[in-house]
């Protein structure tokens, strides 16, 4: 028999209690952020529920990771502490269990409107690492860049290639996405452009929420990499493709992706996405021993984005695509990022790098969708070769499950003029 809850969950929603994905939030009457956990179109304040003393587990009793700030403490917990606070939410609020359901008192505290809340960011990120996992981008990105031969360098099949980005800029959905200033390609034997980004660009991606994280100059083995990821954003990875183009030779992206990365406001966990876990491609060449996995997977998560164009009520949909298209799994990107030793640390971020797939319509981003601005993407009666002031990019990201969705809600920014 399929787990219910005694709160109504509308069929379409991202939200059933198979899902519990946990954020942070504000309402009108508080200052400080709470964590809570979204049940249909509820926010359950998992404050409230620790102070009644509910979450009575050995590794949760008396813990107040649940009252601070941020999700921080919870994920430096690791997975036992995590599947205690599932297993005890999911039978909180169940159709079959009294201890909330028949609480009036406590139902009308815990249980807060979506509508009355003002979502944050759930972690404090201390560091955001982005990577270039998906071999359809790196293959549309090489042929754009240095034509048919040979577009892929043959290091990326042999690593995940990343690199360091700001974790200051990351931002919850809905925020203003400002446009960024920076310079762009000279032309003849001019001065390098310089102004507002002419060629600003979304990226589809998603972004792994670590959890325990290791000792400098210690390694996490690529088979037990899985206990620290505590779980997956929807992620827009902005880049000024101009800025961009003309600054990454020979350090790499900076002032084209540093000013602004949005991430939606629920992080689902790995235990949420085990029904959905699916095959990864095979990887040839076969990746050296530290990066091979006795069981190599991804996640059947079906990812959308949309373009509102400015003054324009109607959105398009631009890209269909899905998490499953990765070459490089995320246990693979954790477990590379600390083979030197570096040490990860609980609420750092690590990008997927855009997600592509083999179709024309499931491209991650304008750069592929017009092939760097050589045709228009139509939408709604205008087109679009890049992002233009006023623009929202929306993107969604959801499982199918039988008989119930595991999503994400969506992850939303605006496109904004530069501040003077």
């Amino acid at each position: 028999m399929a787990l219910k809850s005694f709160i109504h969950v509308h069929p379409d929603s991202h939200f059933p209690i198979q899902n519990l994905p946990y954020g942070a939030f504000k309402t009108h009457s508080t200052t400080l952020p709470r964590l809570g956990v979204a049940i249909g179109d509820y926010v359950l304040d998992l404050s409230e529920i620790a102070k009644s003393g509910l979450f009575n587990s050995p590794l949760l009793a008396g813990s107040d990771c649940f009252l601070q700030p941020t999700l921080n403490k919870f994920l430096a917990m690791g997975r036992p502490a995590w599947k205690e606070a599932r297993d005890t939410l999911q039978k909180l609020l169940s159709s079959t269990e009294p201890a909330l359901r028949d609480n009036m008192e406590l139902r009308q505290k815990a249980l807060v409107p979506m509508s009355e809340v003002e979502m944050v960011l759930p972690m404090e990120i201390g560091d955001y690492t982005d990577f270039f996992s998906s071999m359809h981008h790196a293959k549309n990105c090489g042929t754009i860049f240095v034509g048919h031969k040979n577009p892929i360098a043959p290091n990326w099949f042999r690593l995940p290639i990343a690199y360091h980005g700001r974790a200051s800029s990351v931002v919850i959905s809905g925020t203003d996405i400002i446009r960024p200033r920076g310079q762009g390609h000279p032309t003849g034997n001019s001065t390098p452009y310089f102004g507002p980004s002419l060629k600003l660009d979304f990226e589809l991606e998603m972004g792994t929420v670590v959890g325990p994280g290791n000792e400098l100059g210690k390694t996490i083995d690529v088979n037990e990499a899985a206990d620290h990821i505590f779980g997956v954003v929807l992620m827009n990875d902005w880049s000024a493709r101009d800025i961009q183009a003309w600054e990454y030779v020979p350090l790499g992206p900076f002032l084209g992706k540093s000013f602004g990365t949005t991430i939606s406001p629920w992080i689902v966990t790995l235990d949420a996405l085990q029904p959905f876990a699916c095959d990864a491609p095979k990887q040839d060449p076969p990746p050296l021993p530290y990066l091979a996995e006795k069981t190599s997977k991804n996640y059947d998560i079906a990812l959308e984005v949309q373009i509102k164009p400015s003054g324009q009520k109607d959105s398009s949909v631009v890209t269909r695509s899905n998490l499953k298209n990765l070459y490089w799994t995320l246990t693979q990107q954790l477990a590379h990022h600390t083979i030197n030793g570096c040490n990860l640390r609980p609420g750092d971020l690590l990008g997927t790098g855009t997600i592509s797939g083999p179709e024309p319509d499931s491209l991650g981003c304008l750069l592929e969708l017009t092939w760097n601005g050589q045709k228009a993407l139509s939408l709604n009666g205008t087109t679009r070769k890049f992002l233009e002031d006023g623009d929202e990019v929306i993107f969604t990201g959801c499982c199918k499950g039988d008989g119930y969705n595991v999503g994400f809600g969506t992850c939303a920014g605006k496109v904004v003029p530069p501040r003077d």
